[in-house]
């Protein structure tokens, strides 16, 4: 259903965050359906390989990273996606050269608002790089040699409404011209991080993958094709609207405790 919702873009996956069910068995299942993963640790790194999601379909994205983990990546041909600036020169010294495909995660600060009280208020998170970083980072990292790049955003969790998802992709569109415009640089694929949120309340509803879909893509053919950076590749790294819904955690309660609270 994600996937047939976002086929109307000229190149769309799905990178589904294996820490939202780390089973090899799901994962092997997602990746006979075409997923890629996100992951932003070792084992989900190995676990991902395990299950044949390998290569530029990972995308490791972590904001305290042991220089094993990026060797690790880079080794794998996984793509790195850097949430700090200062990660710019520690991934050049532990892997002696920057790789040649290189994303960076974009925090939009008080430019983006409604997040929900899961992530918060973006200026008060500790993701990502703020505008004037992504751009220098962009330049920088292009001067060093780095051919390909991406862009990735994060800024929700849980969350149901749709236009919160449109008004996201705009803003990261808007900033991938801006890049272009600055820098040269042509971004090739943008991942819109994950945070659809599923109904756990009856009064809640479903999120209409369609309508999200459908409102990027006007925000696409407004802002993207007329730039010149059409194809642009649209990513997701969803994990509770995919596996979610779909079964139970069941265990047993082996202990309880009688104080102020049950």
């Amino acid at each position: 259903e994600f996937t047939k919702a976002f086929s109307i873009f000229p190149i769309f996956r799905e990178h589904f965050a294996v820490k939202a069910c780390p089973n090899p068995y799901i994962l092997k299942i997602l990746a006979e359906e075409g997923c890629g993963a996100d992951c932003s640790s070792l084992p989900e790194l190995m676990l991902s390989e395990i299950a044949g999601i390998k290569k530029d379909k990972v995308i490791f994205t972590s904001n305290e990273t042991p220089a094993k983990e990026y060797k690790y990546a880079y080794a794998n041909e996984n793509i790195i996606n850097l949430d700090d600036f200062t990660h710019i020169e520690f991934l050049k010294e532990t892997l002696g050269k920057l790789p040649e495909t290189l994303c960076f995660r974009y925090n939009p600060g008080p430019l983006k608002h409604g997040c929900n009280s899961i992530i918060g208020k973006p200026e008060e998170a500790k993701y990502g790089l703020t505008r004037e970083q992504i751009i220098d980072a962009y330049r920088i990292c292009k001067d060093e040699g780095v051919k390909h790049f991406g862009l990735h955003t994060m800024v929700a969790s849980n969350e149901l409404s749709p236009d919160f998802f449109i008004d996201t992709a705009k803003l990261v569109f808007e900033l991938a011209v801006e890049i272009k415009e600055k820098t040269g640089v042509q971004i090739e694929f943008v991942d819109l991080g994950g945070g659809l949120g599923i109904p756990y309340k009856p009064d809640q509803k479903k999120v209409d993958y369609d309508v999200v879909a459908k409102g990027i893509r006007k925000e696409y053919d407004r802002t993207i094709v007329p730039s010149g950076l059409d194809p642009l590749a649209i990513y997701w790294e969803c994990g509770r609207p995919i596996t979610g819904p779909y079964g139970y955690l069941i265990c047993r309660a082996i202990h309880e405790k009688h104080i102020y609270k049950e």
